[in-house]
């Protein structure tokens, strides 16, 4: 399995960050999510966009490199500057390289090298299932097999799982929020008030409607209503 590098650039200098895209868009498994020239406006962002990792300018008015990194737990972290004296302060922040201004394209590419390795690193070792309580006790469910969770009609807080095969179970006395904090953001989206879809069963959607691969066993096809209120967090997500 092999996913891209997907970056946050931020740079003061226009100059500097407009070359730093340049690097990056050369390299095969990197992609630009976007690129910013104020931290200001970077931190506003970074709640609304798909990333996994941040190259970082470090001496920036208002909010300095190592500032902006506090606010990145969990992404992968490149500083850029043109000074030396930040490199402790760097990798005190568990920062994955430190590069030296001017950008060398050698260097550069050796840290996104480094870059790459640890998120195959982080991806091998994701944790890929999930123990729960269920109406046959307590289940090991993958998190590939789920295709799709809707709350029970007759009671909101049991929650019914399709899975892979036509199966199907139920998840006990648990809310939208404690399974969502459970399934790997990256491959499942709440879509309204009452469903769960996996990303990977969706054939077509619209800026209302979603349409599924899930077939029940009378022949019919699931197709869900897109809510308003999670219509961009699907849009952002079914488009990385």
């Amino acid at each position: 399995m092999t996913t891209n590098l997907k970056c946050l650039l931020l740079d003061d200098e226009l100059p500097a960050l407009s070359y730093m895209k340049v690097l990056c868009e050369e390299i095969p498994g990197v992609e630009v999510v976007k690129a910013f020239n104020d931290p200001v406006k970077f931190l506003e962002a970074i709640h609304h966009l798909d990333f996994n990792a941040c190259i970082l300018d470090i001496q920036m008015p208002e909010h300095t490199g190592l500032e902006i990194a506090q606010h990145l737990k969990d992404k992968l972290i490149i500083f850029t500057t043109a000074y030396k004296e930040f490199a402790a302060e760097a990798f005190d922040l568990n920062a994955v390289d430190y590069i030296r201004k001017p950008l060398q394209k050698d260097r550069f590419e050796k840290a996104i090298t480094k870059a790459k390795a640890i998120l195959q690193t982080q991806i091998k070792t994701e944790i890929k299932q999930a123990l729960w309580n269920t109406d046959k006790g307590k289940t090991v469910l993958a998190f590939n097999d789920i295709l799709y969770i809707t709350a029970s009609e007759n009671d909101s807080r049991d929650k019914f799982v399709y899975l892979e095969k036509g199966l199907k179970t139920t998840i006990k006395n648990t809310s939208f929020e404690q399974l969502l904090s459970v399934l790997p953001t990256e491959k499942f989206c709440r879509v309204n008030k009452k469903e769960i879809i996996a990303l990977k069963a969706v054939v077509h959607f619209t800026s209302d409607e979603i349409k599924t691969s899930i077939q029940l066993k009378n022949g019919s096809v699931i197709n869900l209503v897109l809510g308003e209120v999670y219509r961009d967090e699907f849009k952002l997500k079914i488009k990385a």
